[in-house]
């Protein structure tokens, strides 16, 4: 584990920033070529973008702190920006990312379905990098295993581990390739979006159950919770516009 890649005099540059900042320049540079692609202005790419991520941090810490540190929260507010030893939570910053999306859809007036699927792909890979950083972070491990993948570390006790944050960055570098080439052969808007969170969703139920989960249910954790709720919806949503597709055609 690596959580400081280097320093430049007093200041330590971490791999966890490092990582998303690697993940926002690729996303702002792949979902501008699509946009110019689609006729739209690429211009305000560089702007969403970065307030997405600044509200899918914000939403990310917010739910961690809600679930697991609440009270020390209280007794010191200040612990909110202490990041760099985690303390996120993906769909924290999946409803804030995602309603930071939806203030420029509406004030730009583009199209939720048609702009939902640009961004997609993007997501995933930027989820598939971020992760690296968990890793080298030391963060998001998982359970103790005697797999040949287990990995020790050393920020936690002595034991071999799985590597869920590389099980998740492979994944969802699979489903980035995947979202990407499909997306020319998209039959109706919003095709690529609503494969992405299923993909999503079939990834995160698996890889939990070899994560290590601070609350669980019998077998399901929290997140196996959630992805089977955004499973269920996400399929009904798709059953319906892909009926309503054919039925235009």
């Amino acid at each position: 584990m690596q959580p400081v890649l280097f320093e430049i005099g007093s200041v330590e540059v971490y791999a966890w920033g490092t990582m998303l900042a690697i993940a926002v320049i690729i996303g702002i540079t792949g979902v501008r070529k699509l946009f110019e692609k689609e006729g739209l202005d690429k211009e305000i790419v560089i702007d969403m973008v970065i307030v997405m991520v600044v509200a899918g941090i914000i939403g990310s810490r917010l739910g961690y702190i809600l679930l697991y540190e609440l009270d020390t929260f209280l007794e010191n507010p200040l612990m909110f920006f202490y990041l760099s030893s985690g303390g996120l939570i993906w769909y924290g910053a999946l409803i804030f990312g995602f309603l930071a999306f939806l203030f420029f859809i509406i004030r730009k007036g583009l199209d939720f379905w048609k702009t939902a699927d640009i961004f997609a792909p993007f997501v995933a890979l930027g989820y598939a990098i971020v992760r690296i950083g968990c890793f080298l972070n030391g963060c998001c491990y998982g359970e103790v295993t005697e797999s040949a993948l287990g990995v020790v570390f050393p920020f936690v006790d002595n034991l071999l581990r799985h590597p869920t944050q590389l099980y998740a960055t492979v994944l969802n570098l699979i489903l980035f390739l995947f979202l990407i080439w499909f997306y020319p052969r998209r039959r109706f808007s919003g095709q690529v979006f609503l494969l992405y969170l299923i993909g999503y969703s079939i990834y995160r139920f698996t890889v939990d159950f070899y994560r290590f989960n601070l609350i669980e249910y019998g077998i399901l954790s929290l997140g196996h919770i959630y992805v089977i709720l955004m499973f269920v919806v996400v399929v009904g949503v798709y059953y319906v516009k892909s009926i309503r597709h054919k039925e235009g055609d």
